[in-house]
């Protein structure tokens, strides 16, 4: 949560190459969240370009580190990643990968976080399987994928000059953009309950 009680949305994905399909749609739904009351980070580009996660390895780099110190922090989070051969990029699962640095936090991994999930492909067939890998991979962290996800065809032009192309492309975006900060708002109202119920009984 951020200083203003705002939910803080950190969005991770995209591609190597400035400008893909996966990394516009991340940017446009983080903007949605934003008009929907949310404070947004986003981590995309040379800064998902970590060393091969290893757990014998302690020393984390310093992009790493920001990684991590932004879904520490997070109270929901989206991913957008592109369909390679049917699965998730490698790129976007080795920075998932070092999650595994939160096993021991109060919220282990992506616990109490709502999860928006993004795919690019060309194919309805790499579509699906990519969405439901990183479905399966979202529930292993123990966070909760939103129940609708974008999914966006690369291959018919989506965006132009950086924005949606056709409305089509951006309501899924802007519906999983209002669900992660729902959610989040949901789970942070839930929380301050939580903290002021003790306070009450002891004053009683």
């Amino acid at each position: 949560m951020t200083q203003t009680g705002k939910p803080y949305i950190v969005g991770i994905g995209g591609t190597q190459r400035p400008g893909s399909s996966s990394e516009l749609a991340l940017r446009y739904c983080l903007a949605a969240a934003e008009k929907a009351g949310a404070e947004t980070d986003l981590i995309c580009g040379a800064e998902l370009e970590l060393p091969l996660f290893d757990p014998g390895v302690t020393h984390r780099t310093p992009a790493a580190l920001r990684l991590l110190q932004a879904l520490r922090r997070a109270d929901g989070i989206v991913i957008a990643t592109p369909s390679y051969h049917g699965g998730m990029s490698g790129m976007i699962k080795n920075v998932i990968d070092y999650t595994e640095d939160m096993r021991e936090d109060a919220r282990t991994y992506f616990e109490g976080r709502a999860v928006g999930c993004i795919v690019c492909a060309a194919g309805d067939q790499a579509l699906g399987s990519t969405l439901i890998g990183l479905r399966s991979i979202v529930h292993a962290l123990r966070g909760w994928p939103t129940p609708y996800a974008a999914t966006i065809k690369s291959n018919e032009k989506p965006f132009v000059d950086g924005h949606p192309a056709r409305r089509e492309v951006a309501q899924p975006l802007e519906i999983v953009a209002s669900q992660v900060v729902s959610f989040a708002e949901m789970a942070m109202a839930s929380r301050r309950v939580d903290d002021v119920a003790p306070r009450l009984v002891a004053s009683n």
